[in-house]
């Protein structure tokens, strides 16, 4: 018997995941680390706390599996995307924290390139829209706050988001690489030329020494330290979460669409050879490029998704696992009319405010522990209820089903209400790691295990399907009234 390894690298932990080649979780392991919230809206990783999880639940999932390191064909990687780490080539050495996607300390330079009338040519040329959430204004701050210019001219520092740190430091002779994807995601690749782009390095002041070689997201890339599993384990594929799971759902096809539910939700939806312009607020970013061939999708970003379940439990204090909140949410009717906007770090697609904040509205003296936790899990679906809407109104058709993965998809309520209110059924496979699941499939791909991407399509099978049950009329209100809540929050933290 022969096995894949995915290393998935999250935000709030670090995860190996082994699969058998016919996509089998024979185990898993998972190890939280510390968030870092040094000033209002800033959020942060430890470089060590990432490096020190992730080589520790690679050897533990491995001796959970009870196999040796010779049975493992090859390895994956995926990764949170955009949170920046910056380090020096010679030492290792990282210049402070790694900046976390979901900070907006670099609202202000976004909203100076807005000023600037940049916006059009950086959403044509890379499918995104300014934001703080992207990696290219994180860098920029970097440089800045840490005076570092001139080392990274100097080709001395390296950049690179969660895969290209792990892969410096995890693979021999210290690639620094990064894939398509990732490139995709900093706000500097240029999605038609997939190359590093001129134009956009200059406007941020980016040096292009500091930057990671773009890679396919399957073929080698290198080998795994052996003073790691004690044996050289190839390393053949790579690609950020959310195109792990595009994946890893085989949603191969375009049309295909999928949904995970993280620590923010992400919907994606396959389109193909050719790169879609989103008219309503999405993204155009890449699902893939395999063989040199691109692939490309549509997005919308959930800031707020399983990261709102946490709240409750760590910050509120109202329930003791996330698993309470299934429990609590039927022990109630409704919400009451009590509405939760977790907008903790402003407003992603298709809303895009920077300065939007968490609100939580239309409590009355009977709004008790079991509305407020039932409105939480409905304002996940509800945002992406918006994507979906967003993404039927661009692909000019609603899609037949929704595909979902992630932790939060175990939670059946959330789940039916998702179905319930975009109106179509929701399909979640056995297997819910589909992010660790793409990343090995694309390591098999890369590897020679499978002869092509429709060969690993046969990794995924359907658990269970919720099928919409929701009138018209009763949606139609439910959405009313979380646009209503969602436009008390707009703005909210703007001077």
């Amino acid at each position: 018997m022969k096995y894949l390894a995915a290393l998935d690298q999250g935000t709030t932990s670090s995860r190996t995941v082994i699969f058998t080649t016919d996509g089998q979780m024979v185990a898993s392991c998972g190890q939280e680390f510390p968030q870092h919230y040094p000033k209002p809206g800033w959020v942060e990783h430890d470089p060590r706390d990432i490096l020190d999880t992730q080589i520790s639940s690679l050897r533990e999932a491995v001796r959970l599996a009870d196999i040796h390191p010779e049975d493992i064909e090859a390895i994956g990687i995926t990764n949170q995307r955009e949170t920046t780490f910056l380090w020096d080539r010679k030492t290792g050495e990282c210049a402070g924290n790694a900046i976390v996607w979901q900070c907006r300390r670099t609202s202000g330079i976004v909203e100076e390139l807005i000023r600037e009338g940049c916006g059009e040519m950086i959403r044509d040329k890379t499918g995104l829209v300014p934001d703080a959430y992207f990696s290219g204004t994180k860098l920029k701050w970097m440089l800045d706050y840490y005076n570092l210019r001139d080392k990274a001219e100097r080709g001395d520092l390296c950049f690179g988001t969660a895969d290209s740190f792990l892969c410096w430091n995890l693979l021999e002779d210290r690639p620094h690489v990064t894939d398509a994807t990732n490139a995709g995601r900093t706000m500097l690749f240029n999605l038609h030329t997939q190359e590093w782009d001129e134009d956009l390095l200059k406007l941020l002041d980016i040096p292009r020494a500091c930057l990671p070689r773009v890679t396919d997201s399957a073929g080698p890339i290198g080998m795994l330290d052996p003073a790691i599993l004690g044996r050289r384990i190839p390393v053949t594929g790579m690609a950020g979460d959310q195109h792990a799971s595009l994946f890893g759902q085989a949603c191969l096809k375009p049309g295909d669409v999928k949904n995970t539910y993280g620590t923010g939700c992400f919907m994606l939806m396959n389109t193909g050879d050719k790169p879609v312009k989103s008219e309503n607020g999405l993204l155009t970013t890449m699902a893939w490029r395999i063989g040199g061939k691109p692939s490309y999708a549509l997005e919308g970003s959930v800031f707020m998704g399983g990261a709102t379940i946490q709240w409750l439990r760590d910050e509120l204090k109202i329930i003791s696992t996330a698993a309470e909140s299934e429990t609590l949410a039927q022990s109630v009717t409704g919400t009451g009319g009590v509405y939760l906007v977790p907008a903790f770090t402003g407003l992603g697609a298709p809303w895009w405010d920077m300065y939007s904040r968490g609100t939580l509205i239309g409590m009355t003296r009977g709004t008790g522990r079991p509305h407020i936790v039932r409105a939480a899990l409905e304002a996940i679906a509800f945002q992406s209820a918006d994507l979906m809407e967003a993404m039927a109104k661009d692909a000019g058709r609603r899609p037949e089903r929704l595909q979902v993965d992630g932790g939060a998809s175990a939670n059946s309520f959330l789940m039916q209400f998702q179905a319930d209110i975009c109106g179509i059924p929701v399909v979640r496979p056995k297997v819910l790691e589909t992010t660790a699941l793409g990343a090995a499939l694309l390591a098999g791909l890369g590897a020679g295990v499978y002869s092509c991407a429709e060969e690993t399509a046969r990794a995924w099978k359907q658990d269970l399907e919720f099928p919409s049950r929701m009138d018209d009329g009763t949606r139609l209100l439910y959405m009313k009234g979380w646009h209503k809540a969602v436009e008390r929050s707009l703005g909210f933290a703007k001077e």
